[in-house]
């Protein structure tokens, strides 16, 4: 008694060179999208609006402005409490934002190694 295979499994080598086309595509479509992702720059604000951190898709900070007045020289702690949220803030925002992309490509796939490199 033969086993049923699901619907679009095995096949033979049609099939294969089916799914090796598939990936292959899938790799083009991939590099593309990073290639456009990496160009891409985000602004995102922390603080109430007091910082503001200029990042692009390759998560390099590309500048940080900060409001006159969070500049105290005697709260130095209260500044660099706000960089650091800001900087965070946006590397999550521009991680979310490449997944997200990355996904649609993949169609949602979690690929070892590729997922969350975005």
């Amino acid at each position: 008694m033969k086993a049923k295979l699901p619907k679009g499994i095995g096949g033979g080598p049609q099939n294969m060179q089916g799914m090796i086309k598939q990936a292959q595509k899938m790799q083009e479509d991939m590099e593309a999208l990073q290639a456009d992702l990496d160009q891409r720059e985000y602004e995102i604000n922390a603080g109430g609006g007091v910082v503001t951190v200029k990042i692009n898709g390759k998560m390099e900070i590309l500048s940080i402005d900060l409001a006159p007045e969070v500049v105290d020289p005697d709260d130095i702690e209260t500044l660099s409490d706000l960089l650091v949220a800001g900087v965070n803030e946006a590397i999550k925002k521009v991680t979310s934002i490449n997944n997200e992309e990355m996904g649609k490509v993949t169609g949602g796939l979690s690929l070892p190694g590729v997922n969350g490199l975005f």
